[in-house]
């Protein structure tokens, strides 16, 4: 999520399917300018409906979020 003056102004990139296999690089549909003070939120979540114990998160889950300016 893009937020400016605390104010949402987009989402950059979202995946809900991700899949760790799979990594890739998504690419934003138009080129956003970043001011001094904007806060980029990364948000991220794991699904655990379909097991039926405790899971138990480690150094094996995480989340990486990578942001490339020019």
């Amino acid at each position: 999520v893009f937020s400016r003056n605390g104010e949402q102004l987009s989402i950059i990139c979202e995946d809900n399917k991700y899949d760790f296999g799979l990594q890739e690089i998504r690419n934003m549909k138009e080129i956003r300018i970043i001011k001094p003070g904007d806060e980029i939120l990364v948000e991220c979540n794991i699904r655990t409906l379909d097991r039926s114990g405790i899971t138990f998160v480690s150094c094996f889950f995480f989340c990486l979020s990578l942001l490339k300016t020019f």
